[in-house]
């Protein structure tokens, strides 16, 4: 109560607030922000930086799939987790690159062994841009199945998630905060709903059976 007080103080003394997506310009709404001091302000990336490439089905079938972000609950990590031993049952040479640093590394790193692909899941740290677009350019498949936290921290639009997109990576992710502001679902990639590992897996077989589907993800997450 005395932190709503205290926001609600906040609203009044402001002349303007920024929100990153319209889910979270809601959510402000929802809390008493008068809605005529709330603005939309979408976070740029550099577009002149990111190199698209054009993606095609490995014909190796080494499928790298990858997911950049904090490591922590609302990230939806686990669920990717989880979803990846699906995917690779069909495709033995696949991998999952976590990029990245937070709390939960050591309890990611005991869920890809507890489920039998510690070897084939790769936990880098932190990457520099440089790096993590050339990791980008590398991949086949961007996942991110991001959920509510715990404590109520919800996704505005993930940054990462775009710059993947511009290097034209097909997005793996959920109906939650803005995502599906900027992932049209069946486009440009494929949105499943929270911690359903299950859906999720079943979406990267279907897109990785369908070459020309694949393709046009590619070119779309980029436009």
């Amino acid at each position: 109560p005395a932190f709503r007080i205290r926001t609600e103080r906040m609203f009044s003394r402001a002349t303007l607030v920024l929100a990153r997506s319209e889910s979270l310009a809601a959510k402000l709404r929802g809390i008493g922000c008068p809605p005529e001091k709330i603005r939309l302000n979408r976070t740029g990336i550099p577009l002149d930086e990111i190199r698209f490439v054009q993606r095609h089905p490995p014909q190796n079938g080494r499928w790298h799939c990858v997911q950049a972000c904090r490591l922590i609950p609302k990230k939806g990590l686990a669920t990717s987790l989880r979803a990846f031993p699906k995917f690779a049952e069909r495709h033995e040479h696949a991998s999952y690159t976590i990029a990245g640093e937070g709390p939960q590394l050591e309890n990611l790193r005991s869920l890809a062994n507890n489920l039998g692909i510690g070897e084939r899941v790769f936990f880098t740290g932190f990457l520099d841009q440089e790096k993590l677009r050339g990791l980008f350019s590398e991949s086949h498949l961007f996942l991110h199945p991001s959920e509510m936290g715990p404590d109520g921290d919800q996704e505005g639009i993930p940054n990462s998630m775009l710059e993947a997109m511009a290097s034209g990576l097909p997005v793996f992710a959920t109906t939650h905060g803005g995502i599906p502001e900027a992932v049209e679902d069946g486009t440009s990639g494929v949105l499943v709903a929270e911690q359903d590992s299950a859906a999720l897996a079943a979406e990267m077989l279907t897109i990785a059976d369908d070459r020309t589907r694949y393709e046009r993800f590619s070119q779309a997450a980029a436009e």
